[in-house]
């Protein structure tokens, strides 16, 4: 099996590469800064930018699956979904790879919160989505369009705050976050983005995870 992970230096991403390394896959990585990035020696680095088609071409090629753990790293506007979704898409259709497993957000989907109580409802889609994390949101929703529209064998992962701590478990649902669902570790967040290399499940559809 061969990978290729995008945003593999950052804190979700280095967990997938970890992971895949141990299942004993090929792991191609696009890296900003190759000599800042732990894993290099196992890995096939690309040096680049994720806004780079080139760059991101090559590290598509000869995958079987590409991983994606890119998105914002401030509450400020980036727009870095919007302009590299579109790029690993191309690439793909180009290279002939199918299969993209994306790390999103609950807030990509309007009717995410329909299963907490109206005060947590609330909070979060008035305050939280809309105000303070407006513009990640923003780009996560993004995200979904285009990976909807692809034609691609998508999964886009879409969980809660995301949290260091250690990983134990998680629910999953594929019509919104389960009831009282607030947060979730990146440790079960990989875990659960690995299962679906081998898995059709949630193939062409979002899916929903929580502590």
């Amino acid at each position: 099996m061969k990978v290729a992970i995008f945003g593999a230096s950052g804190s979700t991403g280095r967990l997938l590469t970890e992971r895949s390394l141990a299942a004993g896959y090929e792991v191609s990585a696009l890296v900003r800064r190759p000599e800042g990035f732990a894993l290099r020696d196992p890995v096939r680095v690309v040096e680049g930018s994720a806004f780079d088609p080139v760059a991101v071409r090559r590290t598509i090629e000869g995958a079987d699956v590409v991983l994606s753990a890119l998105g914002a790293r401030s509450w400020r506007r980036e727009d870095v979904l919007e302009r590299a979704v579109p790029l690993i898409i191309a690439a793909m259709r180009e290279t002939g790879v199918r299969r993209i497993i994306a790390l999103g957000s609950a807030g990509a989907r309007e009717d995410s919160m329909k299963k907490q109580a109206a005060i947590q409802r609330w909070i979060v889609q008035h305050i939280v989505y809309k105000a303070i994390l407006k513009w990640p949101v923003v780009s996560q929703i993004a995200q979904w369009k285009i990976l909807s529209a692809s034609g691609l064998e998508w999964t886009m992962v879409m969980p809660p705050m995301l949290t260091n701590g250690p990983g134990r478990g998680c629910r999953v649902d594929g019509e919104a976050l389960p009831p009282r669902a607030s947060r979730i570790s990146r440790t079960d967040v990989a875990e659960f983005m690995m299962r679906q290399i081998g898995s059709t499940e949630w193939v062409g559809k979002g899916v929903y995870i929580a502590w």
